[in-house]
């Protein structure tokens, strides 16, 4: 898979962290198809950030489809496909959160689910391109205010 992280991974702003980094390691990912990686180590300034653990996760995840699905051949009067399916994509982070102090973690969960239209890989590609660049820009813009968002309440 074209899908690899490289170690560390530089980590978008957020408020009260200065210059978050994350020191990963390869994992064993829950499906055939995916490739996961466990938080080892972190950098900067990240008071409170605590790394993998078996009963405390820190994970990111990404899967690809198990098969990918081809489409159809055109309605012979209309010339229109009767349907287009999807290859969905996942990526996942895993975060242990407390939900009280001295409680247990619990799971946070972060799924981001691409679902590309078959045959647009080689039909327009570059608009693939386009749809990934703005995701991962646009994530990496409103970082540390989504961080807000999530302890605040407030948008």
């Amino acid at each position: 898979m074209a899908v690899a992280l490289t170690s560390p991974v530089t980590g978008g702003a957020q408020t009260g962290f200065t210059s978050p980094t994350y020191t990963i390691a390869s994992d064993v990912a829950p499906d055939v198809n995916g490739k996961q990686y466990a938080v080892t180590a972190l950098g900067g300034t990240q008071v409170g950030v605590r790394v993998h653990a078996a009963t405390d996760p820190f994970t990111v995840t990404y899967v690809r489809p198990k098969a990918f699905k081809a489409i159809g051949k055109p309605h012979p009067v209309t010339g229109l496909l009767p349907s287009v399916p999807k290859n969905t994509h996942l990526v996942i982070v895993r975060k242990g959160a407390l939900p009280l102090a001295a409680q247990p973690a619990s799971v946070l969960l972060i799924r981001c689910s691409i679902d590309v239209p078959a045959g647009s890989d080689t039909a327009d590609a570059a608009n693939l391109r386009a749809a990934i660049s703005l995701l991962v820009g646009a994530l990496s813009q409103i970082s540390s205010g989504l961080g807000d968002t999530l302890v605040t309440g407030l948008s």
